[in-house]
């Protein structure tokens, strides 16, 4: 059992009112649940409102599974929880003390709660070979609460985002421009290279990056020296290259990274030499990249910011020592839609935030539900269960969210799903 399952019990008074209780043996009449705690500390609940032997009481709320737990969480030194008039728990097994030695009331949940509603919550939780805990009830869900649902998850995938591009910005004294070289330089290094391109854009001041970006010869040099991509070549653009960073290291005391960038598995047009080189020509083009996309109010506009290429010499190249068909090695159209998705859109909601605009702006939700969902294995899966569920990158960011963040936790009752179907069940028993 976890506490989330109290956490359900208490909010919602699923147990027998009529007789409650305290292990003391006073009469407990509640008149207000109180307000759930959904930080990471405090009290569960605040501003409960209850009686205690036909006294009244207003305050706040504690819930562990055993009453010690009081003690190992370590409340009775956290002026936090001075303000508990009601200790819930499922198991008492010691009695808690207030700093004035009184005892603290408890009530045990164990004895008062309906079997149904504790098989209910057994057979959501019990473990076996699913692959989320509600799949079996899944393609029955209601699409209005699904709807809903999707929606609001899609909203805390985004606030989680932007609130890392917040932390940036502010460790930057709010230099937009050079938050967006950083988390885009990310993004340009997708999952296997994306920490080590976001180590590569602090190793190097943004304003060099923009001091250099007429000249898309002394970006390449630039990025590529400091990921250790440079080599020995008799080719005279890569001499140039070597040239270029060799003065830039000098003039600036550049100190490029110990350990290289991966290759290994990645398809060719992946390489990192590619996208460092695609990065070079997107600030030739765009030195005031971050300026640019804030004004940009659609996928097309983005799109269009987008559109580089590469030089004459990686038109024959993925890798630095190795030709290769010639290619223009355009950003894909799939690449520009997970740029969007994964970095534009934060890059753009943290940037309204600092502005003072904490709602998401209609732009954005018209730009995600412009673009086509996303093609990977949880979203996919999603579908299989319910065929149809996701139709824009909306539902399909808000998907992943649902799985990493709720599914794979067990975290079902701060579900809407989760909480529903224990409704039901409820109902039903």
């Amino acid at each position: 059992m976890k506490e989330d399952f109290l956490h359900y019990l208490w909010k919602f008074q699923k147990f027998d009112k009529t007789h409650l209780f305290t292990e003391q043996g006073e009469k407990i009449k509640v008149f207000q649940a109180g307000f759930h705690n959904q930080d990471q500390s405090g009290p569960d609940f605040f501003n409960a409102r209850l009686s205690i032997e036909a006294q009244m009481w207003a305050g706040n709320v504690e819930i562990h599974l055993k009453s010690s737990d009081w003690y190992t969480h370590h409340h009775e030194t956290d002026q936090a929880y001075d303000s508990v008039i009601l200790h819930v728990v499922w198991e008492h097994d010691v009695e808690v003390y207030r700093k004035d030695n009184s005892v603290l009331p408890t009530l045990s949940l164990a004895k008062i709660v309906d079997e149904n509603t504790l098989v209910s919550y057994q057979n959501l939780m019990k473990k076996g070979q699913k692959w989320i805990n509600c799949e079996h009830f899944f393609p029955q869900l209601d699409n209005s609460l699904l709807h809903m649902w999707i929606e609001r998850l899609y909203v805390e995938r985004l606030e989680s985002k932007a609130s890392h591009i917040s932390a940036l910005a502010k460790t930057s004294n709010y230099n937009w421009e050079s938050v967006a070289f950083h988390v885009i330089a990310k993004n340009f290094g997708l999952n296997v290279n994306g920490d080590y391109f976001f180590q590569l854009a602090q190793s190097i001041s943004f304003s060099l990056i923009q001091k250099y970006s007429h000249d898309q010869l002394q970006l390449e040099a630039l990025l590529l020296g400091q990921a250790n991509l440079l080599e020995d070549s008799e080719d005279t653009y890569v001499k140039n290259l070597f040239k270029e960073y060799s003065y830039l290291q000098q003039k600036h005391q550049l100190v490029p990274l110990l350990n290289k960038p991966q290759f290994f598995r990645l398809r060719p047009p992946n390489f990192p030499s590619i996208r460092l080189v695609q990065l070079a020509s997107l600030y030739n083009k765009r030195p005031n990249l971050f300026s640019d996309l804030m004004k940009a109010k659609s996928k097309k506009e983005i799109a269009s910011l987008m559109q580089v290429e590469v030089s004459n010499f990686w038109k024959t190249h993925y890798h630095i020592s190795s030709e290769s068909k010639p290619s223009k090695k355009k950003l894909t159209s799939k690449m520009i839609d997970l740029f969007i998705i994964n970095t534009i859109i934060p890059l753009k909601f943290a940037y309204q935030k600092y502005l003072g605009n904490t709602d998401i702006s209609e732009d954005i939700w018209k730009i995600m539900r412009n673009l086509a969902s996303e093609n990977n294995s949880i979203v996919n899966k999603f579908d299989d269960l319910k065929s149809g569920i996701a139709n824009s990158a909306v539902e399909s960011q808000a998907l992943i969210h649902l799985k990493k963040n709720y599914c794979d936790r067990l975290a079902c009752l701060k579900c809407s799903i989760g909480l529903n179907l224990l409704k039901q069940n409820d109902t039903r028993n």
